[in-house]
């Protein structure tokens, strides 16, 4: 018997997100008094264990990269992406529970979403714009600008909801809000306004395509912040100077709130355990 008050056709109970991918970025360092504790007969077998738990190419989720993690917040860094968030974390726990895990401090997760952000022009919104900033709805020039940006919309999604991971050296990864404070209440501006303002930080980040890419991820209802930003680079100086130029845009110099900053550089699990200094 149906409830009057359930609406029909509701989806199947699951883990799996009606759109989108489940995404972690797990930190950890190294307790070194623990590490002391592995005798040098069983240190190689526990580092292959290690390597082994990241390489495993037959029980991973679909999205993984590792990372050594500059500073004292963390030594090493992953990051995962897939549609079931119990394989994310098996990663995680399997992990911790080989002999090198014993030596492994959890020191910062995040747990996320990704999302098709709702300032994504559809395209009649495109089009809308287009005759916004003068363009002739009756010219081929027009036409052809809409039909050439309908054809991108599926790219667009897919590279929003599972995305690639580039392998570019530079990673950082932050949390962020957008602010609540009195007189400058993002959720209170109207959609209209919070459409210009993307729009304009999106054209900021536009002028570093090819240097830098980037995956936004939603946590609200997940976390502490409500969204994480993850920026890959072709080098480092780009990560600076791309967060630098945005911060003028009016999106973030007046409802952007951030939270830590986590650098890191793409490395294999032997590469961090030789950084790291593990048995060497």
């Amino acid at each position: 018997m149906t409830h009057p008050h359930v609406p029909a056709n509701l989806p199947e109970p699951s883990v799996v997100p009606v759109q989108g991918w489940h995404c972690n970025h797990f930190f950890y360092r190294w307790d070194r008094r623990e590490l002391a504790l592995i005798g040098p007969a069983e240190l190689a077998s526990a580092k292959q264990q290690f390597c082994d738990c990241l390489n495993d190419l037959n029980d991973r989720p679909e999205r993984m990269q590792s990372f050594i993690v500059s500073g004292h917040r963390a030594d090493l860094g992953l990051i995962l992406m897939d549609p079931n968030p119990l394989c994310i974390d098996k990663v995680h726990q399997r992990l911790l529970a080989t002999r090198l895990g014993h030596a492994l401090v959890p020191t910062y997760s995040f747990v996320s979403m990704s999302e098709i952000s709702e300032y994504l022009p559809n395209k009649e919104q495109y089009a809308e714009k287009l005759i916004r900033g003068g363009e002739d709805p009756g010219s081929p020039a027009y036409q052809a600008k809409v039909a050439s940006y309908e054809r991108r919309i599926p790219v667009m999604h897919a590279q929003r909801l599972a995305p690639e991971f580039p392998n570019w050296p530079a990673m950082c990864f932050y949390p962020m809000n957008k602010s609540r404070n009195v007189g400058a209440n993002w959720f209170l501006e109207p959609f209209s306004a919070r459409s210009e303002m993307m729009a304009e930080h999106a054209q900021s980040g536009m002028a570093f395509a090819g240097r830098v890419t980037q995956l936004v991820t939603t946590s609200v209802g997940l976390d502490d912040w409500e969204w994480g930003v993850t920026l890959w680079a072709r080098n480092p100086q780009f990560l600076k100077d791309i967060v630098y130029t945005m911060r003028f845009d009016k999106a973030s110099a007046t409802f952007g709130q951030f939270g830590e900053f986590y650098v890191g550089y793409l490395a294999t699990a032997e590469e961090i355990l030789k950084h790291c200094c593990i048995g060497n």
